[in-house]
């Protein structure tokens, strides 16, 4: 059974307050207790307005280390890059800000550079927010030819170069992702989403569990971690 904590709000402000504070409460935390913090963040839209006003607390940025929790293989300056959002918000704070990978047309060759890049920074992650898209998504595990490896890499595996088939409209390209092993390892784990629809989706791929058709449940099912879940209706 899935131990989940669902934390809703009918303002948009109220979830963005709530989700910096969680996010900057467990990497403070994180400092106090070993002297650095690493967390990967998601994409996406939805918590950039949380990740600005995260930046403006006074933490000891410059023994934090951020990475996306997954990312698209394109140009650094694209605007679909998530390492180029989160280094335009955390760099000047002097946090170390990692990219997962950038435009490589061997997506597989980029899953490996990535993991091997991650087998450096200090590991379990303190915190890893996931995000997740209305088809039961999260971070990149997306329905194609390499979502069995993605949910059934090995524990040592931390991170895997995919392509979603279909491509989404959105970002038509291959990504690289955190593996569900890595997401299960971190020390905690929240969740953002807004809307109706990707609020019935994840309860019915916490209900269904292992058996979910949906990659986020698959994901959850077979994690020790309870989550916490930041709802917001817009």
């Amino acid at each position: 059974m899935i131990e989940a904590e669902w934390w809703d709000y009918e303002e948009r402000d109220e979830f963005v307050d709530a989700l910096a504070g969680d996010i900057g409460f467990i990497i403070e935390s994180a400092l106090d207790a070993r002297g650095s913090a690493v967390v990967a963040l998601s994409g996406g839209k939805t918590p950039v307005a949380a990740y600005e006003k995260l930046a403006k607390q006074k933490l000891d940025w410059k023994h934090v280390t951020i990475f996306p929790a997954d990312d698209r293989l394109v140009k650094i300056d694209s605007p679909m890059s998530n390492v180029a959002m989160l280094a335009k918000i955390f760099l000047p704070k002097g946090a170390r800000v990692m990219p997962l990978g950038t435009d490589n047309p061997d997506y597989k060759a980029a899953g490996a550079a990535a993991d091997a890049r991650l087998q450096d920074v200090s590991w379990p992650p303190d915190l890893i927010l996931l995000g997740m898209g209305e088809d039961g998504h999260t971070a990149s595990i997306l329905p194609g030819p390499d979502l069995q490896g993605a949910l059934d890499a090995p524990k040592a595996r931390r991170a895997i170069g995919v392509m979603p088939d279909p491509l989404p409209k959105d970002a038509p390209v291959a990504r690289v992702t955190l593996t569900a092993a890595a997401i299960r390892q971190s020390r905690s784990l929240l969740i953002a989403i807004t809307g109706e629809k990707k609020k019935e989706v994840l309860e019915a791929a916490i209900e269904e569990g292992a058996s979910s058709k949906y990659p986020i449940g698959r994901v959850l099912a077979e994690s020790d971690l309870a989550v916490d879940i930041h709802w917001s209706a817009e």
